[in-house]
This record gives C-alpha cells, sequence and structure tokens, in this order.
C-alpha cells in the first residue's frame, strides 16, 4: 500500500427508469436523454481531470458510482471513467469499484458488462422480497426478478451487498426477520437495511400528510431495528455502523468508511459532494445539480462545481462526530478537539450506556447507535 493519502471518488449518475415514492435524492427520469447522458459521462471524465490539480497525488480506494441508477448508463461509459480514475490517481492493490443497480431483468442482463468494465462490487437494491411490499414501495421488479438478480451478481461479481427497506406499515417482527434471512441466503457479503424514513418532498411525505399512509411508530421502529442487529449477527454479520452489516472486516464498504473515517473523497456528476484537504482546510465541494447545468459548468470551468467552500475547524469536527459516531471504531478525539467537548456531558453519556469509556476515542455504544441522533444532538448543542 502506498503512503499517499487515502482518496475515493464518488460518481453520481441521476437517472432512473422509475423515482421511488420515499426517495429525496437528485434523479431524473431516465428516458430521451442519450445525447445528454453522453455528454454527462464525458463532463464526468473532465471534472475528475480538474480535480486532480486541487487533490495531488494520493492512493485511490474506491469508486462508488451511485445515484440515481448507475446500471442503466453505458458499461463503456463507466469503463472510461474507472480507468480516468486509476490513471489520475495510484489505485490501492485492493481497488474497490462500486456500482449502484436496481433487480430488474434488464439491468441484470448487463452485469457481466459491468464487471469489465473493472466493477468489482455490486449493490443491489433488492429493498424488498415480497411483491407486495415492492409495489407499495414503488419499485420496477418484483421479487423473482430480485432473486434472479441476485444469483447473476454473484456468478458475475466478487463482491455482492443487498439493499433492504424495513419497517414497512403493517411489517411483523417475524415476517422481517425471515425476509432477512432469505436476503442472506442469496449469498452478500454485505447487506444494508433501511428503516423507512419520511422524507420531506417525497411521494410519501403527500400520502403521509394526506392520511393515505401511516408511519410505525417510534417503539416498533426500535424493536425492529434490534431485531435486525440479532438476526443478522446470528447470521454472522457483524454490524460495523448503524445500517450496515459485514461478513467480516475484508467484506465492509471501502468507500463509505472513508465517508465515516473522514477521509478525502471527490464528487463527481450532478449533485455530487465531495470533501477534499485544501491550503486552508478541508474543503466542501457540491456539484451542480442539474444534469444541463453540471456539463455547462465544466465546460466553462472545468470543474462542475456549484459551490467550494473551506469548512472552519469547528465544522468540521463536528462533521467527524456526525460521521465517525455511526461506526463501531468511533473517532479520534484528537480529530475533534475543536469541539472541546465538556466532560461532564460525555460523562453522563458514558453512564447512560451511550457511550463507551474509552479516554482515546468517542464511540457510541450499541445502544447509543440505537439513539445516535439523541446522543450528537447531546454532544453538539
Amino acid at each position: 500500500m502506498s503512503d499517499l493519502a487515502p482518496l475515493g471518488v464518488y460518481v453520481h449518475w441521476p437517472y432512473c427508469a422509475r423515482i421511488c415514492p420515499y426517495c429525496d435524492f437528485n434523479v431524473f427520469k431516465d428516458r430521451g436523454r442519450t445525447d445528454e447522458q453522453a455528454a454527462l459521462a464525458r463532463a464526468i471524465v473532465a471534472d475528475l481531470e480538474a480535480q486532480r490539480a486541487l487533490t495531488g497525488p494520493r492512493t485511490l480506494t474506491s469508486v462508488f458510482f451511485g445515484g440515481g441508477t448507475p446500471s442503466l448508463m453505458d458499461p463503456a461509459w463507466a469503463a472510461e471513467i474507472v480507468a480516468a480514475a486509476t490513471r489520475l490517481w495510484s489505485p490501492a492493490p485492493d481497488l474497490e469499484v462500486s456500482l449502484e443497480a436496481n433487480p430488474t431483468d434488464a439491468e441484470a442482463s448487463r452485469f457481466a458488462a459491468f464487471a469489465d468494465a473493472g466493477v468489482n462490487r455490486l449493490s443491489l437494491g433488492l429493498q424488498s422480497l415480497h411483491d407486495e411490499a415492492l409495489a407499495f414501495l414503488g419499485r420496477n421488479h418484483d421479487a423473482a426478478q430480485a432473486i434472479r438478480a441476485a444469483q447473476t451478481a454473484a456468478r458475475a461479481f466478487p463482491r455482492l451487498s443487498v439493499d433492504l427497506i424495513y419497517a414497512r406499515p403493517g411489517q411483523t417482527p417475524e415476517a422481517w426477520a425471515a425476509e432477512l434471512t432469505r436476503a442472506v441466503d442469496l449469498g452478500p457479503e454485505h447487506v444494508s437495511p433501511y428503516q423507512l424514513t419520511i422524507e420531506t418532498g417525497t411521494a410519501f411525505d403527500r400520502a403521509v400528510r394526506r392520511g393515505r399512509i401511516a408511519p410505525v411508530d417510534a417503539e416498533t421502529g426500535a424493536r425492529l431495528f434490534d431485531l435486525t442487529q440479532t438476526t443478522l449477527e446470528a447470521l454472522g454479520f457483524e454490524a460495523y455502523e448503524v445500517s450496515n452489516h459485514a461478513r467480516g472486516e475484508a467484506a465492509r464498504s471501502r468507500h463509505n468508511l472513508v465517508y465515516w473515517r473522514g477521509h478525502d473523497y471527490v464528487g463527481a456528476g450532478p449533485g455530487a459532494h465531495g470533501r477534499i484537504r485544501g491550503p486552508a482546510g478541508r474543503e466542501a465541494t457540491v456539484a451542480a445539480a442539474r444534469p444541463a447545468d453540471y456539463i455547462a459548468r465544466v465546460a466553462e470551468t472545468g470543474f462542475g462545481f456549484d459551490s467550494r467552500e473551506t469548512l472552519s475547524a469547528l465544522d468540521a469536527a463536528e462533521e467527524r462526530v456526525l460521521s465517525g459516531l455511526r461506526i463501531a471504531e468511533g473517532v479520534d478525539r484528537d480529530e475533534i478537539a475543536a469541539l472541546d467537548l465538556p466532560a461532564p456531558k460525555v460523562g453522563e453519556l458514558v453512564e447512560l450506556g451511550l457511550l463507551a469509556d474509552d479516554p482515546q476515542r468517542l464511540r457510541a455504544t450499541p445502544a447509543g447507535r440505537l439513539v445516535l441522533d439523541a446522543v450528537t444532538r447531546a454532544l453538539l448543542t
């Protein structure tokens, strides 16, 4: 491994065949945008080339294609972007190249081409293995397609992660435990179970306000969260982060650990965020959100940035707490010295069993990660 500082690359591909009712990401309908998509792929490569001058030489630990639905893109474009990233920065021997995909038959038919493009880890959005739940979630696949896609992905890629959504209205603990077990039986090394949240401005948000659906209550959500932990632990998965479980350390998401450990990452593509070390401190970058605006910005300036600012030492330390407490290892106290956290406040959270009694690292306990928002609010208020 090189002694250069680690770097991740996030590529946002914003197009979706269908926009899910729970989604508040920066997404656009895929249909009829072929010319724009080709221009976007070229702009992403140009943006990465421009940002290389900002980061300098680094060890590239991960490339992550997120979205949107990046499995809808031409695999040749993914190959060009991966080739650019590995040319601009020094790839680690265990470089992780992840791509998010949905389990439609059309997307699964392209998995081998993405593997040839350099993708070695697929993040498959199963979301559920029940047809009724998939219809409620607005998905454009059924359970049979989900199973076929997971089986195809397991053959095409050396690493497979699956996403699931729980705490759906009417879901029982027994049904959720059985669904988790079925998902693990498909052979993933990594499982990301996300509790359904109602995000402002989404179709589900409008449905809740109109009384058409009722989210599960906090007590039920907490019970399902606990069940998630115990079920996956019994199946051989460690909860190394609030919503991420891996079958051993090698199966952890290297790219997500870039975020949670406070390493630098370059963001390219519409609406992509980045964090890079600048001359005056940690810089936050945000790309233009609309594809046409992003393409135009790259053509005009070389960068896709809509904004670029240096974080204050206090803001950077707060960000480290918010991300670092999500993982079991926590955050080194030296990294958050600017916060000057009051010892009595930390001690109270330790006594409550929400923080570990560790003089070197600020770490949330499993109980603390269950109520992490309250813990971070107590620390940072």
